[in-house]
């Protein structure tokens, strides 16, 4: 597969996947100006969590490459005009506006290092173009018949691929000559995009799926926890909880849990709680998740807290973790457990 750095340092990579701009709202709803198709370098600051300045100097370094993306700066009599479509914005540099498509901001994601949700948007087009690229094309006659299951994906990615390309496109051009129907058709554009969003999530979610199941005899370790569901999941980190000496045991996980999937006592007697988060590899524990398990470990009045996920944390969330005394088991950190290793936190 694809690493991370070939993408951050090959033009060519990136202009082949500068359509897929459905990953952008996977990650993280972009949020748009009222003409429906542009944000400005403030909004893209916002959405990739980082300062105005970062992205300026982005735009200084690749302007050409963005601006074939859709970025430019307006001023004089475009940026009236575009002001008049826009009249939420208030303060204009003197320098002029500079504002980006959503396929620019794609490009942002592409090139900017030092951001989490960049590097998460990243992982989900690297993942993306795997599967395009691997995926085989199956062009024989069927000889039997179809199953309603595969039926039911070949339309799923029909209709997707309609929506993407044609439907949307579409009511872009519409908004743009529209005069009072805009807000109507923005509106009706983005449910649009909301359906097709989910198609393209349902579609991904079944592929990787068949593909961890496909995998799960030789990937090992972390390819089993992967095909867990939520509860499987719970009851393995309790099998390890107990086969490293913990006693008392108990799995909580749901509605009504306090902030706690699992709780019990170390070997040594100490209170213990835990957090069980089963996610994909390609999302992150936030910072916000990690404060509401702190107030968890408080409320339990537990000596030990420990937060296993199937993911990575960011680093903000790992910061806090670190202050209040909470125990991040990582992805590595749970193979490693997982395969025999003891948590240094239970010895």
């Amino acid at each position: 597969m694809l690493s991370e750095s070939v993408l951050l340092e090959s033009k060519s990579l990136r202009a082949s996947v500068a359509t897929r701009t459905d990953v952008l709202d996977r990650v993280k709803v972009l949020s748009l100006l009222p003409d429906g198709m542009h944000i400005t370098t403030a909004m893209v600051a916002a959405y990739f969590q980082v300062g105005e300045r970062a992205i300026n100097a982005l735009y200084q370094r690749h302007r050409a490459e963005l601006q074939e993306n859709g970025a430019r700066t307006l001023r004089g009599a475009d940026l009236l005009t575009f002001l008049s479509c826009n009249l939420q914005l208030r303060k204009v540099p003197g320098r002029g506006l500079t504002i980006y498509s959503r396929r620019a901001v794609l490009n942002v994601a592409m090139l900017l290092r030092d951001s989490e949700v960049a590097r998460q948007v990243r992982a989900y087009l690297l993942d993306a173009e795997h599967l395009a690229r691997t995926q085989p094309v199956d062009n024989s006659v069927p000889t039997s018949p179809v199953s309603p299951d595969s039926l039911d994906d070949r339309i799923d990615r029909r209709i997707t691929d309609i929506l993407g390309k044609s439907v949307v496109p579409m009511f872009n051009a519409l908004i743009e000559s529209a005069g009072e129907q805009r807000k109507e058709l923005i509106s009706l554009r983005d449910d649009v995009q909301r359906i097709e969003r989910k198609l393209v999530q349902h579609d991904v979610r079944l592929v990787r799926l068949e593909r961890v199941r496909g995998q799960r005899g030789l990937a090992g370790v972390m390819a089993s926890i992967d095909g867990m569901n939520w509860r499987e999941y719970e009851e393995h980190v309790a099998q390890l909880l107990r086969r490293d000496g913990c006693t008392g045991v108990e799995i909580h996980g749901g509605r009504g849990d306090r902030g706690a999937d699992i709780t019990g006592r170390t070997a040594d007697g100490r209170r213990l709680v835990v957090q069980c988060k089963h996610w994909a590899p390609y999302r992150s524990v936030w910072s916000g998740e990690m404060q509401k398990f702190v107030g968890a470990k408080t409320l339990h009045r537990a000596d030990v807290a420990v937060y296993a996920a199937t993911c990575p944390f960011s680093p903000e969330s790992l910061a806090i973790a670190a202050q209040a005394g909470v125990t991040a088991v990582h992805r590595g950190l749970l193979e490693n457990w997982s395969a025999g290793a003891t948590l240094e936190i239970l010895r």
